[in-house]
C-alpha cells in the first residue's frame, strides 16, 4: 500500500512539473507575443481554435480513456485503437482543407484559409500521438511526458518569438501551437516503448468504442458548448473583444491546467485500478477533492485579487479590459477539482452512460444561459459561466451520492475550510491595491502577504489538507535523506 502510494505521489509529482514546465514557458511566449503582436492577430487565431478544438475531440474519440479504464489492455487493443485514429484523422483533415473557403466566408475573413489549413495539420499530428499518451498514463510513467512537453514547448517557443520579432505576424503563432505539438510527439515516439504492431481487431475496436463513445459525445458537448461562447463572442462582437475574453482565460488557466491536469490524468488510472473497491474509491476521491481544492482555491482568488497590476504590468495598458473577465474566470475555475474527482469517480466504476447524460443536462443548462446572456453583452455573458457552474458542481456530484456515498453537501463541507480561508486571504490581499504603489510592488506585496496570511490561517486552524501535505514533504524528504546514506 505504501508502495502504491508513493507510486501516485511520484507521478503526480512528475505531472504536475511537466504541467508546470510547459506552462510557464508558454506564459512567457505568450507575454512576448502579446507585446508584440495586436490584440487583433490574437482574435484571429482564437476563431480558428475554435473549428479545430472541436475536431481535437474526435482524434481522441473517447479512446484513450476506454484505454486506460480497460483493465486487461494489450497490444491488440493499442494497435488497433492507434490505425483508427490516424486514419479518422486524416480523414479529418481533408474535410478541413477542403471547408477552409468556406469557414473563412463565414467568419468574413478570406486571409484564415491559409491559417486554418496549415493550423489543421495538429489534427494528424495528434492522431499519431493519442495512443502513445493512453499507454504513459496507464502504464503511469510520466516522468515521459514531462520530457516530451518540455521539449516540443521550448522549441516552439524560440521560433514562435523569433518569428514573431521577423515580422511574420499571424504565422509566429501558428507555427508555435504546430511544432509544439509535432516535437512533443516525436519525443514520445523516442522514448516511449510502445510502438505499434501489425495487428488490427474489429472486435476489440468495437469493444473500446461501446465505452468510448459515451465519452466522445461528452468531450464533444463540452468543447463545443466552451468554443460556443468564443465563437460567439467573435461573430456578435469583434475580434478585439475575443481577444480579450480569451487573455483573461490564459492568466487563470496557467494555474488550473498545472494542478488540475495533473490530478486528472494520474487520478483516472489509479481509480481505475481499484474500480472494483468502492470505499477505497470514495476515499481517494475525497482527499483528490480536499487538496485539490487546498491548493486551487488561494491561488484563484490571489489572482483574481491581483489582476489589474498583473495585467499592466506583464502584457501592458492595451489588455487591461481583461483584468474584469479574469476575475470572472478565477471563481468558475476555483471550483474545477470538484468536477474532476467526481467525474474521474464515474469514469473508473465504468459508467461512460451517466457521464454522457450529465453532459447533456449540465450543456443544456448552459445553452440557455448563453442564450441569454449573448446581446446583453461579453461580461454577462461570462458571469453566465459562474452560474452554470454552480449548477454543474451540483449535477457532476449526484451520482457519486449513489454510486461512492458521498453526496455534494459532504463534498462541500470537506472543500469549506479552503474556500472561506481562501476568500478572506483574497479580500485582504485585494485592499492592498489601494495602497497607490507601483505595480511591481503592488503585486510583491500581494503575493507576500497571500502566501503568509493562508500559510498562517492552515496553521492556525489546523487545516487537513495543510497537515497531509506536511506529512508528504516530510515522508519525501526522509526517504531523500535515506536514499543518500
Amino acid at each position: 500500500m505504501d508502495n502504491s502510494r508513493q507510486k501516485v505521489i511520484s507521478n503526480l509529482i512528475w505531472r504536475f512539473m511537466e504541467r508546470c514546465g510547459s506552462q510557464v514557458i508558454s506564459f512567457v511566449v505568450s507575454v512576448v507575443l502579446a507585446r508584440l503582436l495586436a490584440p487583433e492577430l490574437y482574435g484571429s487565431i482564437a476563431l480558428v481554435t475554435v473549428i479545430t478544438s472541436v475536431l481535437q475531440v474526435f482524434v481522441d474519440s473517447g479512446m484513450a480513456n476506454a484505454l486506460i479504464q480497460k483493465k486487461d489492455t494489450d497490444d491488440l487493443d493499442y494497435s488497433s485503437v492507434f490505425y483508427f485514429n490516424l486514419v479518422f484523422c486524416l480523414i479529418l483533415y481533408i474535410g478541413l482543407f477542403f471547408a477552409a473557403p468556406l469557414i473563412s466566408r463565414i467568419y468574413k475573413d478570406l486571409s484564415l484559409v491559409p491559417v486554418i489549413r496549415v493550423l489543421g495539420l495538429t489534427l494528424v499530428v495528434s492522431g499519431v500521438k493519442n495512443v502513445q499518451q493512453a499507454y504513459v498514463s496507464k502504464t503511469m510513467q510520466f516522468r515521459r511526458f514531462f520530457f516530451a512537453t518540455l521539449g516540443g514547448t521550448v522549441f516552439s517557443a524560440v521560433v514562435g518569438i523569433g518569428m514573431a520579432y521577423g515580422g511574420c505576424g499571424v504565422w509566429a503563432l501558428v507555427m508555435q501551437q504546430l511544432l509544439n505539438a509535432a516535437v512533443n510527439t516525436a519525443i514520445l515516439w523516442v522514448t516511449v516503448g510502445w510502438k505499434p504492431k501489425r495487428m488490427f481487431s474489429f472486435r476489440r475496436l468495437a469493444g473500446l468504442i461501446s465505452f468510448g463513445w459515451k465519452l466522445l459525445v461528452s468531450a464533444l458537448l463540452d468543447t463545443v458548448y466552451n468554443k460556443l461562447y468564443q465563437l460567439v463572442v467573435g461573430v456578435v462582437y469583434s475580434s478585439a473583444d475575443l481577444a480579450y475574453y480569451n487573455k483573461a482565460d490564459q492568466l487563470p488557466v496557467l494555474v488550473v491546467e498545472n494542478i488540475n491536469s495533473s490530478i486528472d490524468s494520474v487520478l483516472l488510472p489509479v481509480l481505475s485500478a481499484q474500480q472494483d473497491k468502492r470505499e477505497q474509491v470514495r476515499e481517494m476521491t475525497r482527499r483528490a477533492i480536499k487538496m485539490s481544492t487546498y491548493v486551487m482555491m488561494p491561488m484563484m482568488a490571489g489572482l483574481a485579487a491581483c489582476a489589474e497590476p498583473l495585467v499592466r504590468l506583464l502584457l501592458t495598458e492595451k489588455w487591461l479590459p481583461c483584468v474584469p473577465y479574469m476575475q470572472i474566470f478565477c471563481v468558475c475555475y476555483a471550483f474545477y477539482p470538484l468536477h474532476t474527482a467526481n467525474l474521474n469517480a464515474i469514469k473508473a466504476m465504468g459508467r461512460s452512460d451517466m457521464f454522457l447524460i450529465l453532459e447533456i443536462i449540465k450543456k443544456a443548462v448552459g445553452f440557455l444561459a448563453l442564450v441569454i446572456t449573448m446581446r446583453m453583452g461579453v461580461i454577462y455573458m461570462a458571469l453566465s459561466r459562474v452560474f452554470t457552474g454552480v449548477l454543474a458542481q451540483i449535477i457532476n456530484a449526484w451520482p457519486n451520492s449513489r454510486l461512492l456515498n458521498y453526496p455534494y453537501l459532504q463534498q462541500l463541507r470537506d472543500m469549506l475550510p479552503a474556500i472561506l480561508l481562501s476568500t478572506a486571504m483574497g479580500l485582504l490581499v485585494y485592499t492592498l491595491n489601494f495602497l497607490g504603489l507601483g505595480d511591481f510592488a503592488t503585486l510583491a506585496l500581494q503575493v507576500l502577504a497571500g502566501v503568509g496570511i493562508y500559510l498562517l490561517g492552515s496553521l492556525l486552524f489546523k487545516l487537513d489538507s495543510f497537515r497531509y501535505i506536511l506529512s508528504i514533504l516530510k515522508n519525501l524528504l526522509h526517504r531523500g535523506g535515506a536514499a543518500k546514506e
